[in-house]
Parts: structure tokens; sequence; C-alpha cells
């Protein structure tokens, strides 16, 4: 069987992100001129936020600014997201040659998907990715950070941490490969509980605990597997940024129903959380 030449088309440009290039890129330039990024070397993981961003935009510039100093060294990125749309068991790779964005395209690297497909845990689902959009969200800012890379997708469904963390494992790489979590957190409460909810979150991450639900955070079943290898390694966790949609002026300060946005690097390097 061949690699497959079909593309994955966008599912939510125009409505998570702008959908034409110019407004997309001005976007994100204003997110990323609002950042001011500490002196940090190259994150080897990232978890970034997946909402609309008008709401979770800023956050997830504090993470993607980290990688300015590796625009060329960067080529693949190993992308995890959860799966809202199609309940799934294990980890679902697409079955297609590449991602569309507004910004481009971006190639699927098929020796690593040909790798990973060999674990009983992966498989491919078409279905899993055509609407999905927490991984899509990811791409126009790697895009923009990135000089050239390629992409290897996961859809994660229904997986034990040790699942995760054995893809990870065979997809780690060196300073090429970036891996890179798309998780929110707490969904849907007060203001002052979402707070309490998610800095105990942020604290088990900062911990290097994998003992997440999804009530914390809907990307629990990744960032559990994400801190399974960064235990093993020895990756030095850092915060990076904390808030809620009731932050943003989109959210129009409503704080009845809010959801939870936090970004977080994982260096392999003795730089922590602050």
């Amino acid at each position: 069987m061949g690699a497959p030449n079909h593309p994955r088309l966008p599912a939510v440009a125009g409505l998570f992100y702008e959908g034409q290039p110019q407004a997309l890129e001005r976007e994100l330039r204003e997110f990323l001129a609002a950042v001011q990024a500490p002196v940090l070397p190259v994150p080897k993981a990232l978890i970034v936020p997946h909402a609309g961003y008008v709401y979770s935009g800023p956050s997830a510039a504090q993470a993607y600014a980290l990688l300015a100093p590796a625009r060329k060294q960067i080529r693949r990125v190993v992308l995890l997201g959860p799966t809202h749309r199609v309940a799934l068991r294990g980890l679902a790779l697409p079955d297609a040659s590449e991602f569309i964005t507004p910004l481009g395209s971006v190639d699927i690297d098929q020796d690593a998907v040909a790798a990973a497909l060999t674990l009983p845990q992966v498989s491919e689902n078409r279905l899993a990715h055509a609407q999905e959009h927490a991984l899509e969200v990811q791409l126009p800012f790697l895009q923009t950070m990135l000089e050239h890379f390629t992409l290897v997708p996961f859809a994660v469904g229904a997986a034990a941490p040790e699942e995760v963390a054995e893809v990870l494992d065979l997809l780690w790489g060196g300073p090429e490969t970036l891996i890179l979590i798309s998780s929110d957190l707490s969904h849907f409460h007060r203001d002052a509980t979402a707070r309490e909810l998610d800095r105990a979150t942020s604290d088990d991450i900062l911990a290097l605990e994998p003992r997440l639900e999804h009530e914390q955070a809907c990307g629990a079943t990744p960032i559990n597997g994400l801190l399974l290898c960064a235990r093993r390694r020895g990756l030095a966790p850092r915060l990076l940024d904390l808030r809620n949609s009731g932050d943003s002026v989109a959210g129009g300060g409503d704080r009845s129903r809010v959801v939870g946005y936090g970004a977080f690097a994982f260096f392999e390097s003795e730089y922590g959380q602050a």
C-alpha cells in the first residue's frame, strides 16, 4: 500500500481562527507580539490550549513564543490531542498526506506514521480527524514559528498513560522533534471554582504526576502519557500561563461558565517552575 495522496482539509478555519491568510497572519502576530518570553532553552514538549483564538490565543502564544530560537532546528512535531466528536480506542492517525490551513500545507511524516502503526494501540481513522479542532488549531501557530516541519498527528481516545507514553518514546527523537499536547483545562465552572481546579491541575502537571482526570483537562490522556515520559527522562516542567475564558475580551467578562486554559513547557535541562 502506497502513501495516501489526499489532504486533510481545514474544518474550523473561519470559526476557531481567521479563515483568510492575511487576517490569520495578523491575528497570530498580535498574539505573539504581546508575549514577553523569558530567556529559556528550547522546550522539548509543550502543553497548549485549543479553543477559539479569541479565547485561548493569548495563552497559546506564551508557549509558541519559546520556539523562536528553534525556527530551523525543529523539523518534526508529534502532536496529540483528544477527540471531541468520534469515540475511539487507542490513538488514531489520519489517512492523509498533509494537513491544510489558510497558511498552506503541512506534510505528514509517513515514516513516523509507519513506525507508529506497528504498535497495537495505534490505528488509522479518517473520521476521528475530519472535524476535530484540537489538532488543527495548533497548526497556524506552528506554521508561523517554524520554518519547515512535518507532522505526526494523533487523535487520542481511550488509552492508558503507558500506551500513550510508548508512542511518545518511539517518536521522541532528538532536538529536531517537538512533542506537543493539545488540551484545555476545566470546563463550565464558575470562575472561582475553575481557578481552584485549574491550579490543582497545574500543580499535578508541575509535579509530573500522571493522574489527571478528564474533568480536569479534556486532553488528560495524552497529558498523562507525556508526564510519564517526562518523569522517566528527567524533564523539567514550567508553567507559562494559566487563565480562563472569562479573562478574554470575547468572553465579555462572563465568569459564570468558564473554560480553563494553561500553557506549559518541558525542558531537557534544569529549567523548571520559577
